[in-house]
């Protein structure tokens, strides 16, 4: 049975339960203003994701039955992406669902020091972004699983968001590269790199990127780049990875991480850990307010694109779905924080390893 908090607005697919948010991570702010909604697809979402991962061999069997839907990957989809057609939903799910599977390979693989793998991962990785159709039947299952949900993706806007999204997840692919030389080497970046490389291993344009086939309207880049809606879109990821950061950081100090904001404000900066919990959830809390001021504007700016025209009306409802999307961000990640098993450090036997984990098929005993 998976909890929702009290009070909240979604499909009519589950009773409302409160959740129990550490005082330590409670947001009083995305509690009062930022109503939770869910896609009323979600109840089928979750059972055709969890076929998927099964059939796309990125799960053993008894790890999807008993840690898929308690992970909830596609809550957080189903919170963020509303209004999406449910083809498109399903997509971007499996596609996410894929993108944690491939976070743990990649923990692992540093983890185990399997340097050779992860570097015949990553060229694999780049080849399949850009072939998806040649590398659906890979012997990886990790591979033809992106081939699959990416080239789902790719059918949906036109060949030129299709390249500027695999042009975005390049640079990710480029970034969880970087991450290994840091955490093999013991490297941990400075503030200033860290939130560099923050915003491309969290994909933030990857997450943007999709409300556009959500919303059923590929975005001119005048209205892409647009400050108001770029900052908007900005703050609502910033958030995302920030109070990630404040949630994970007992896991990754746990798993001997070296990129947690926590941890580069520790190393260099000099603070305690209680104040560098303070100062990350500080940040936290200002992405909020300068989120609701962009949104503001970005509201602004799209009622502004309705200019008389059928075109100008068809962008103007588009940017605000886009807009209202980001906003459902902030209570879909905040609420996954703390209903996903993916967090419960303490209910590990190890800290350091998953249980959801196939640790053995990524060199671990």
């Amino acid at each position: 049975m998976h909890a929702f908090p009290y009070g909240t607005t979604y499909g009519a697919t589950a009773a409302p339960t409160r959740v129990a948010v550490p005082p330590s991570l409670a947001l009083p702010a995305i509690e009062a203003a930022f109503t939770r909604q869910l896609h009323p697809y979600w109840p089928r979402l979750q059972e055709k994701t969890r076929t998927w991962l099964l059939e796309k061999r990125l799960m053993p069997a008894d790890k999807v039955e008993e840690y898929a839907d308690g992970l909830c990957y596609t809550d957080l989809m189903a919170g963020y992406y509303i209004g999406a057609p449910d083809d498109v939903l399903q997509a971007i799910a499996d596609y996410s669902a894929w993108f944690f599977v491939w976070d743990d390979r990649h923990d692992r693989y540093i983890v185990h020091h399997r340097t050779d793998a992860w570097d015949e991962l990553r060229r694999t990785l780049h080849a399949a972004l850009d072939s998806p159709r040649a590398h659906r039947h890979h012997d990886d299952p990790l591979v033809a699983g992106l081939a699959d949900s990416v080239g789902r993706l790719y059918a949906f806007l036109s060949g030129n968001w299709n390249a500027r999204f695999a042009r975005h997840f390049h640079a990710v692919i480029e970034a969880y590269d970087r991450e290994v030389r840091n955490r093999i080497g013991g490297v941990v970046p400075t503030v200033e790199e860290y939130l560099e490389l923050r915003r491309l291993t969290f994909a933030h344009r990857i997450w943007t990127d999709l409300l556009e086939p959500s919303a059923g309207c590929e975005l001119p880049e005048r209205v892409r780049k647009n400050p108001a809606f770029r900052r908007a879109a900005l703050m609502s990821q910033e958030f995302a990875a920030w109070y990630n950061d404040l949630c994970s950081l007992p896991k990754e100090i746990a798993g001997d991480e070296v990129h947690n904001l926590g941890i580069s404000l520790i190393a260099h900066e000099g603070l305690t850990l209680e104040q560098a919990v303070d100062e990350v959830r500080r940040r936290v809390e200002k992405s909020i307010s300068e989120f609701l001021e962009a949104e503001r504007d970005a509201l602004r700016f799209a009622d502004g694109l309705a200019d008389g025209t059928v075109r100008g009306k068809a962008l103007s409802v588009a940017v605000q779905a886009c807009v209202s999307n980001m906003r459902n961000w902030f209570s879909s990640v905040y609420w996954f924080h703390h209903e996903s098993g993916r967090y419960m450090v303490d209910s590990w036997d190890d800290r350091s390893a998953p249980p959801y984990v196939n640790n053995e098929a990524a060199g671990g005993k």
